[in-house]
Parts: structure tokens; C-alpha cells; sequence
């Protein structure tokens, strides 16, 4: 008799998670640009790669 194969716990996807999380890909942000500039709540905020390819986010 063949038992049905259950996936460990962790194997399984959250159904509490969002899935409709927007993804961006910071290529498509910055083009050829090394800081792009973003509005949020009325203030400004940089965010910039580094030359480690880090991104670092400042008010």
C-alpha cells in the first residue's frame, strides 16, 4: 500500500504571507544611476549604491 508523501512542515508555503508583494529590481530603479531620490509621506529619502553594491537608504 502506498502512503501518501507528506512535505516537512517548513517545505510548505505560509498561506498567511502576502503573496502580492510588489517586486522591484533595483537594476530597473536605478538604470545607469548610482542614487535615485524617493518621496515618501512628503519627505525625501536617498537611496544609493555603494561601492560594494550594497544599498544604503538616508533621510
Amino acid at each position: 500500500m502506498n502512503r501518501p508523501i507528506h512535505e516537512p512542515w517548513f517545505a510548505r508555503p505560509d498561506p498567511c504571507v502576502a503573496t502580492s508583494r510588489k517586486r522591484l529590481v533595483s537594476g530597473d530603479l536605478f538604470s545607469d544611476a548610482q542614487e535615485i531620490l524617493i518621496e515618501h509621506a512628503g519627505q525625501e529619502y536617498r537611496l544609493r549604491i555603494t561601492r560594494q553594491g550594497k544599498l544604503i537608504l538616508t533621510k
